[in-house]
């Protein structure tokens, strides 16, 4: 043990031995370090170009260029005293609050480096030394995109005066839906754009409100446009800065845009002192695939609340949202305006065994500038669990003290639009996981939650019981839908957009009538209400009032001959009248204009498969079913299947007609059919009985399955099937010839 113990002695005094030697050689190294000047070459150009290049640059947002060591130097006293106050670069998150991708707050090591070159003459070095400079270029960032729209019109921002805010109508002219992996913004004048966000206005909702003058931009700072019939929420932070070179998206998430979008372009505008032409020019670039992953956006928000005196220098104002669903986190945009001063995002995760939940910070600012604000994505998604709640609380200081105070002195200030005015928004970009035990859309369930949050704070929010009826549609709750939509009604009967709604949720419940009524009252209110008008025919199609009808589509089709649904509905009128050549002509004219249109694609195929031309009735189908997995289209595939000789086509096709129609008994009764034309008589009877499973009042159909008893050899069960059969129609001829046969 002894000798042990010197010998691991020694290697110790050996090991000391060199860490000594190592720590005198570090230390030199240090001294000849901190002897050395700092220089632009070594030291300072990497932080200019990792921290400040990207709007620091010719052509850039940045009102000077730190691209060369001639314009550092120009400007290093202006960096040292911008960079020791925490004014630049532009980042409000407090550290340790948040861990955010991309962040360009200097690390104090950086900010005394600048420092250090400053005072010491700001020495250049050696150029060999210095990185590369980044490039910076007036082309594409990304390579030239798919497709680049182009605002109608320019607008010039005079030299002085207040912030402007501009709404450019771009329509985006695709025929097949396409999914949005980048997007780059060229402003034409990038000094005068403080932000912009853009949106998605799925029904064009705000060029046909403006019909005359939407080429000229339309001005206000907030607006808020329809989503379109489906449940489609919000899902991306669509916002820019002079800054942002192109706006990408995480992968597997990128954006959806579909044939007769517009996307608005909402531009805050600032005028330089000298006058600047904007020109809006919005750059995208495709997914080869749809998204795999479907984020949504929740926001935070008390502006009913705002209400701030004069002088008061820590109003308060808070919300909070209970999560239905566990989600991941994946960004986060604060916003307020002049008097925001201290703005809080944190959760509190629920409690376990009465202990009370631990508090996960997702952001903090503790100075708002309204002029630095932006989008901050998580480093790493932020996992919070169902039942957390999501707090926001923002301090306002309408004081004095406050230099960014717009008013001297202060006044009164409530929540409102201009930038004079307050808001308090804290959105949150979240991924929900899906339960296994939820069969709903987590995202619905988190918009039901989020609206009705909404609901608490304002129960008359027109926005939040429009959405929450909308969600209630989605889920098959027609009648809560439509007293939602009537509640919203009563504070504006001529609101067309939710008389329409409520027409659909009446038709959807059974109550036509009252539906065709209500969709007459929307075309009374707006003439030009094409989804009322749209929705009204298809009403009157299936209820066969057919000169209607058609009346409706041809009026809509004089007003928009490119209207690929209208075509299709037309169609589907001619057809169902027996005029089924002008039927193809429609259907074809619709899908010249959107290839992908399922009306279209199913009922030509219907048509093709009458007329036995089966091979284009295969093609049109199986395009249909690219577009919908719809179980009418499986029926109809398998059907032309069959008829051609192809049983394991129809066979597959017949399977997935059932899995779509799982409480139906005529797949069944199709599969049974299958089977006995294959032979296998056990897969027919099985599917038989299936079907009487259902429904067993039809006669008919006890007669078939005796009839496969017999063929399977079971006599006794054919009888009793047979007999079933007489009971229920004690005339049924067949039944009794089989009966007697046996």
């Amino acid at each position: 043990m002894t000798r042990r113990w010197v010998w691991f002695a020694a290697g110790l005094v050996c090991v000391a031995g060199v860490l000594f030697r190592d720590c005198l050689r570090r230390g030199r190294e240090k001294v000849e370090a901190a002897e050395a000047p700092v220089t632009y070459s070594r030291q300072i150009a990497p932080i200019l170009y990792k921290n400040c290049a990207s709007c620091h640059h010719p052509g850039g947002s940045g009102p000077f260029s730190l691209l060369t060591y001639q314009d550092a130097a120009r400007w290093g006293k202006l960096v040292e005293t911008v960079t020791q106050s925490g004014y630049m670069p532009p980042w409000l998150p407090a550290p340790g609050y948040g861990d955010f991708a991309e962040s360009r707050r200097l690390v104090d090591g950086d900010v005394s480096l600048i420092k250090a070159w400053v005072e010491s003459g700001m020495p250049q070095g050696d150029l060999a030394d210095a990185p590369k400079p980044p490039t910076f270029t007036s082309q594409w960032q990304l390579g030239p995109p798919d497709l680049i729209l182009h605002s109608d019109s320019s607008m010039t921002v005079p030299p002085s005066g207040t912030d402007l805010f501009r709404n450019f109508i771009l329509p985006v002219p695709i025929t097949e839906t396409k999914y949005i992996r980048a997007m780059e913004i060229k402003p034409g004048s990038p000094q005068v754009v403080h932000h912009a966000n853009v949106l998605i206005d799925r029904t064009a909702a705000l060029r046909r409100a403006h019909p005359d003058d939407w080429k000229q931009g339309i001005p206000g700072m907030e607006i808020t446009v329809p989503s379109g019939d489906s449940f489609d929420p919000d899902s991306h932070f669509l916002f820019w800065k002079p800054d942002s070179l192109a706006l990408v998206e995480p992968k597997g998430m990128p954006w959806r845009l579909d044939p007769g979008n517009d996307l608005i372009l909402n531009m805050h505008l600032k005028p330089t002192g000298k006058p600047e032409t904007v020109e809006a020019t919005i750059g995208l670039y495709f997914a080869d695939k749809p998204a795999t992953e479907h984020p949504m956006l929740l926001q935070l928000e008390h502006d009913d609340a705002l209400d701030i005196p004069a002088n008061d220098a820590n109003f308060v104002v808070e919300d909070q949202l209970k999560l239905p669903v566990d989600v991941d986190v994946l960004g986060v945009y604060p916003h307020a305006h002049y008097l925001g001063k201290r703005m809080e995002g944190y959760a509190i995760l629920p409690g376990v065994n009465g202990k009370a939940g631990t508090k996960k910070w997702i952001i903090l600012i503790r100075d708002w500038d309204i002029d630095r604000q932006s989008v901050y994505r998580l480093a790493a998604p932020l996992f919070l669990p169902k039942g957390s709640v999501i707090h926001m609380r923002y301090t306002y200081d309408n004081s004095r003290a406050n230099v960014r105070n717009p008013n001297s002195p202060p006044i009164r200030v409530r929540a409102g639009n201009r930038s004079v005015d307050e808001m308090g928004h804290l959105w949150l970009q979240v991924l929900p996981r899906p339960s296994l035990d939820e069969k709903e859309d987590p995202r619905a369930l988190l918009e039901k939650a989020w609206m009705e949050d909404r609901l608490r704070k304002d129960p008359n929010d027109r926005i939040s019981l429009y959405n929450l009826a909308s969600v209630e549609m989605n889920e098959g709750e027609f009648t809560s839908a439509e007293a939602l939509y009537r509640q919203v009604l009563r504070k504006d009967p001529n609101d067309a957009l939710t008389r329409t709604a409520l027409a659909a949720a009446l038709d959807a419940s059974g109550d036509w009538r009252q539906a065709k009524a209500e969709y007459e009252k929307a075309i009374a209110v707006d003439p030009d209400a094409a989804n009322a008008r749209f929705d009204l025919a298809e009403l009157e199609t299936r209820h066969g009032d057919f000169g209607a009808a058609e009346a409706r589509f041809r009026q809509i089709l004089a007003a928009n001959p490119k209207d690929a649904g209208a075509h299709s509905g037309l169609g589907a009128v001619l057809a169902a009248t027996e005029h089924e050549p002008e039927a193809k002509q429609e259907f074809e004219a619709a899908l010249a204009i959107d290839p992908h249109n399922f009306e279209a694609l199913y009922n030509l195929a219907s048509l093709e498969a009458g007329d036995q031309n089966y091979p284009r009735s295969i093609e049109l189908a199986t395009l249909a079913l690219r577009q919908k997995d719809d179980a009418d289209a499986h029926q109809l595939l398998a059907a032309v299947y069959a008829s051609t000789g192809k049983i394991a086509d129809a066979l597959r096709e017949f399977q997935a007609f059932q899995r779509l129609r799982p409480n139906d008994a005529a797949p069944h009764l199709a599969l049974a059919k299958i089977y006995q034309a294959m032979g296998e008589m056990p897969g027919a009877i099985r599917e038989q009985q299936a079907a009487l499973a259902i429904d067993p009042s039809n006669p008919g159909d006890w007669n078939d399955l005796g009839v496969l008893h017999v063929h399977a050899g079971d006599r006794a069960a054919a009888r009793r099937d047979f007999e079933q059969a007489l009971r229920l129609d004690p005339g049924n001829e067949a039944a009794k010839a089989n009966l007697g046969r046996l």
